[in-house]
Parts: structure tokens; sequence; C-alpha cells
């Protein structure tokens, strides 16, 4: 392996949403003397924490704590793997996953504004959106949406 290994898996992680933000909080032995174990991996160190209670017999608070979590979030941890194995470790993305305000209805409509008005202005879009559908929008989000250039 190259000397940068370590970087790049960090930064994998990273982009991924799989660096573990706090991995000073784990205390279990195995992280500190084996290499293999990576405590900045996060999906790594859930899942030898489910290992250690289920296959070892840890007690779930203990464990937990040694792992850097709480008994809930082992808890939710366990939920997720019973549900979807090892793909239901790594973090899920957080907030909306798509647009659930501006509907295709909506951005019709939008659209059609700005054919009639002959230029794009997102403050009087924000209001006719507003007045027609009863929606709070901001400005940014209706500029992200018809991608008109970039953030000031």
């Amino acid at each position: 392996m190259s000397e940068d290994h370590p970087q790049a898996k960090r930064e994998k992680l990273k982009e991924q949403g799989n660096l573990n933000p706090h991995p000073e909080r784990i205390s279990d032995p195995l992280f500190s003397e084996d290499s293999f174990f990576d405590p900045r991996d996060l999906p790594q160190v859930k899942y030898e924490m489910l290992r250690r209670v289920q296959t070892e017999g840890r007690p779930v608070t203990r464990t937990a704590a040694d792992f850097g979590f709480s008994r809930r979030g082992y808890y939710q941890i366990k939920a997720a793997f019973n549900q979807g194995g090892l793909l239901g470790l790594p973090r899920k993305k957080r907030g909306p996953q798509r647009r659930h305000k501006l509907t295709d209805e909506v951005m019709d409509f939008l659209v059609e504004r700005i054919e009639e008005e002959g230029e794009f202005k997102a403050p009087a879009l924000v209001s006719a959106a507003a007045e027609r559908f009863g929606l709070k929008v901001h400005r940014r989000t209706i500029e992200r949406a018809l991608g008109s250039g970039k953030k000031k």
C-alpha cells in the first residue's frame, strides 16, 4: 500500500458520508491494537459493535459506550442492520431526497410564468408560487430548480 492510503481512505469515507465524526470516542482495545480496525470507518465500527454483542454476549450498554454510541444508538443500528444487512450500516442521507415542494405541476407553472413574463425574476416567482399553491419557497430553491446560474 502507498503512504497516502490512510488519507485516500479518509477522503473516500468522507465523500461517502461514512467518516466517523468522533473516532476518539472508541475505547474498544481492538481499534487501538490492530491496524485492520479503523476507528474512522463508521460502518466497520458499527458492525464490530453489533458482532461483539451478538457473538460474544457483551452487555449492550457497555459495548455501545466502548464504540462511541448510546444504548439507543445501538438499537437503531441493530434495526438498520436487521433490515438491510451490511448495506444498512452506512449513514443514510438526511433530509428530503428529492424536490418535495416544487412538484411537476409547480415547475410547469413557474416555467409558464417565465415564458409569459419574458424574463426570470426569482422574487416574482416566489410570490406567484405562494399565491397560486400556498407554498413558501425560497428564491434559491427556485433558482436551483430552474438552473439559473450560480449563487452570488
